[in-house]
């Protein structure tokens, strides 16, 4: 068994032997030739690189010669070291083995050796055999190894790989229109430029066309002339690159049959070739407006011939929709069309005064501007809506004459038919804010009326105690009249002009204007960008602006509303009802529209956001005014009187039980409290005895029960000042139920009265109350007293708990920013008292 599987083993072994000294004989011959032939590649690349880097090209005759000479110098001088080279022998190949496996007493070589003729005899060859075979044993996976050409030794630099290197990037730069070929080195390039003749040729449509250029050299396939339309105002372009210079473009009208040589462009480098000095590079301009053929010619380029129809461009059109008409926050809102074959560039309303103007007259302002919304170019759609608040404007309130303007790309206005109105005003319902706005608009529309504004302003001064009851209203008037005294510049006067219009928007609506004011400049600055397709990032920061804004206006609105309750029956009829929630999601509706690109939806949304806060707006501007706002005061005077009275018998009680309890009171503050008891008491009862003399004057009749708690009143100051707690509360509270009883008379009174008024009326007759609720979806703040009607009058404890669990619930409902789901909540505690 041991014999055959050593047979075995000697059959393979010449096998394997030999394998491994073929690997190992390449090894050898590789990294001795390698460096050998190095130097030859290295002068190959070099040549091989500047070829296709054209460099042959573009040199003279006697420097291409001079570098093939050099290249074929390098070259020679690069075999020499081949005849160095010395192929392996066997017993190196042996040795190479046997010291890359580092085997001991030469096996390999072993395996090939023979005895010599003298030690031929038998006992010599079998020992040979036998020691033959005991190395054998030991050559066990033979493997060669790795060459080593021992190249960095002699290239410490590493710059054998600049050839490489540059032989790929002119591999890269060989396959564009300066690249060079293998031959060039062997041909002279001095009879014909290297650059072939290259002509190019387009019409550029006018910008605001939004028309793609046409190339002109790529679409004339055949011999005939093609006719291209282009739309007038379009640029013809023409370049020669590579001929001799002498081309020309000749320009034939088709109208007159006339011929015109188009002007070379001045500043055009000219690009001169080494070896010839007539190769240049021309381009020729001009602008197309009349139909026409356009013929180049030259010595060194085919003649070619291209055809124009222009297309004429028609001015736009642009007319009402609409009448104007005044928005509800009373701003001027237009509705027009606009039509243009290529989209109108701007649209503005002229507004000119109707009265013709005196010669002598220095007007401070100008006429307002007013730039239009364009419809969307190629969109189906040719309307637009543009809305702007001009109520602040001086002009405000004066006939005007309108007229709209439309301006397309190629500057042709055109203008619609003229409407004459009267720009919105602003209203007031304060006659003091009345009178600084009329002497604002005197002052403004003619600095000559200086002296007249300064008479009326001493003339609403003449009696201050009787007219101004605010001191800071007559010291700012007092304050403009020293201003408008010593202005005697054009600025000066505009300065006094601003500063009544800030003065009358403060007595008419206090703080909340700037909440107004920034919340139309965000929803115009969404608007802007909108239109002119702004980035992702600039609608994030606009959006996070107008929820800012809007939640600002709802803030203020809300506290407004708290201090007011008027403010919810001054609706107007078309007044949305909507949520906090609401607004919400409609912005975030505006916002997916605008970042989708849909442009015309968001600006819809925007509208209808806009609208609704202009319903809100106008809701808070209507103040009552006349009979009815008299009316409505003398019901909220009732109120108050009937707060102030709960008040003062909660006080009394409260002070009357803690007199009887263990933490008594001093004689002398107990005392003093009652006397400051006693001192509200009568001013209520006079209070509630000028409230029946505002009735009287209004023709009501104060019904019995005002009598009943004005007695009720007295007799509960006398026991107050007797110190008597107990009877105090007791006639206090008949009070209250009388003051009841006759707050519920008044009401069937003015019922009565608004019924006989009522008949007849309008569209405009006042907003229904059946809803309950305010434009934000609140219930109404409470107008009057509460009257008791659905439930019975509580005793003093059970009224004072009550009270201060309702006012926590509509202090909390008057919060524009609570959640919804604790709104509701809210909303059916109230329908459940």
């Amino acid at each position: 068994m041991a014999d055959r599987q050593h047979k075995a083993r000697s059959d393979l072994l010449p096998r394997e032997l030999a394998r491994t000294r073929g690997s190992v004989r390449a090894a050898m011959l590789l990294e001795r030739g390698w460096p050998l032939v190095l130097p030859l590649l290295v002068t190959i690349s070099l040549f091989v690189s500047l070829s296709w880097f054209g460099v042959f090209r573009v040199v003279p005759d006697w420097l291409r010669f001079g570098l093939l000479t050099a290249f074929a110098l390098a070259a020679f001088v690069a075999l020499f070291p081949l005849r160095h080279f010395r192929s392996p022998s066997p017993a190196e190949i042996d040795r190479r083995i046997e010291a890359s496996n580092h085997l001991e007493h030469a096996p390999v070589l072993t395996q090939t050796d023979t005895l010599s003729p003298a030690s031929q005899d038998a006992f010599a060859q079998a020992l040979w055999h036998q020691h033959q075979k005991r190395m054998a044993s030991r050559l066990n996976a033979l493997s060669g190894d790795l060459p080593r050409a021992g190249v960095p030794e002699r290239d410490p630099w590493a710059l054998r790989a600049v050839a490489p290197l540059l032989l790929f990037i002119a591999l890269g730069f060989s396959s564009g229109p300066l690249g060079g070929t293998l031959t060039d080195a062997f041909r002279s390039h001095t009879a014909s430029s290297f650059t072939p003749v290259r002509v190019d040729a387009w019409v550029t449509p006018p910008t605001y066309t939004g028309k793609p250029p046409i190339f002109l050299t790529v679409q004339q396939q055949d011999k005939d002339v093609p006719v291209f339309r282009v739309p007038t105002g379009s640029t013809i372009a023409v370049r020669i690159a590579g001929a001799s210079g002498d081309e020309s473009l000749i320009w034939l009208d088709s109208h007159t049959g006339s011929e015109t040589a188009i002007a070379e462009d001045d500043g055009l480098e000219q690009v001169n070739g080494t070896a010839t000095a007539h190769s240049t590079s021309k381009q020729f301009s001009d602008t197309l407006t009349r139909d026409g053929m356009l013929t180049l010619s030259g010595s060194d380029v085919e003649s070619k011939s291209w055809a124009f129809a222009i297309i004429p461009d028609a001015p736009p059109a642009i007319r009402f929709v609409d009448e104007p008409r005044r928005a509800v926050n009373g701003a001027l809102e237009l509705t027009y069309e606009i039509e243009d074959d290529y989209g109108a560039s701007a649209a503005r309303a002229l507004i000119n005064p109707t009265a013709p103007a005196d010669p002598e007259a220095v007007p401070l302002y100008g006429a307002p501007d007013m730039p239009l919304a364009l419809p969307r170019r190629n969109g189906d759609r040719k309307s637009a809506r543009t809305s702007k608040d001009l109520s602040e404007h001086p002009w405000a309130g004066t006939a005007v004459t309108l007229t709209l303007e439309a301006e397309d790309g190629a500057g042709q206005k055109s203008k619609s038919e003229s409407r004459t109105i009267t720009l919105p005003e602003r209203p007031f319902a304060n006659p003091l804010a009345k009178a600084l706005v009329e002497q604002r608009r005197l002052l403004a529309l003619d600095a000559n009326a200086k002296p007249f504004v300064l008479a009326l302003m001493d003339a609403i001064t003449l009696r201050p105690e009787d007219t101004i009851e605010n001191l800071a209203q007559y010291l700012g008037i007092m304050s403009a009249r020293s201003r408008l005294k010593l202005a005697y510049t054009e600025d000066a006067l505009r300065d006094v002009a601003d500063y009544l219009w800030n003065m009358a928007l403060a007595i008419e609506d206090g703080a909340l204007s700037a909440a107004e004011r920034r919340l139309k400049q965000a929803q115009e600055a969404l608007k802007q960008a909108i239109e002119n397709g702004a980035s992702d990032e600039e609608l994030d920061q606009l959006m996070a602006e107008l929820r800012e804004a809007m939640r600002e206006f709802l803030r203020e609105y809300a506290e407004r509303a708290a201090q007011d309750p008027n403010m919810a029956m001054q609706m107007p009829d078309n007044a949305q009802e909507m949520r906090p929630g609401d607004l919400e999601r409609m912005m975030d509706q505006i916002e997916n529209l605008a970042r989708s690109g849909a442009r015309d939806q968001a600006m819809d949304m925007l509208q209808q956001l806009q609208d609704m806060m202009n319903n809100l707006q106008a809701g808070r501007q209507q103040q009552p005014g006349g009979e009815q706002g008299q009316m409505q005061q003398q019901m909220n005077e009732l109120g108050n009187l009937m707060r102030r009275q709960q008040e003062t018998m909660n006080e009394t009680f409260r002070l009357d039980q803690q007199q009887q309890s263990e933490q008594q009171m001093s004689p002398e503050e107990f005392e003093e409290a009652m006397r400051q008891l006693q001192q509200q008491q009568g001013e209520l009862q006079q209070q509630l005895q000028q409230l029946q003399k505002g009735l009287e004057g209004m023709g009501l009749q104060p019904g019995e029960g005002f009598g009943e708690a004005g007695d009720a009143m007295g007799r509960a100051e006398g026991a107050l000042g007797e110190g008597q707690g107990e009877d105090a509360v007791s006639e206090q509270g008949q009070a209250l139920e009388a003051l009841r009883r006759g707050a519920q008379d008044m009401m069937q009174q003015l019922q009565a009265m608004q019924g006989e008024g009522q008949d007849g009326q309008g569209a405009q007759g006042g907003r229904q109350q059946s809803s309950g609720r305010d434009p934000l979806g609140r219930p109404r703040a409470t107008t009057g007293p509460d009257f008791g009607d659905s439930v019975e009058v509580p005793d003093v404890i059970d009224a004072q708990r009550a009270r201060q669990i309702l006012e926590e619930i509509r202090r909390r409902l008057g919060n524009a920013l609570s959640p919804e789901l604790e709104r509701n909540y809210l909303e059916r505690l109230l329908e459940l008292r």
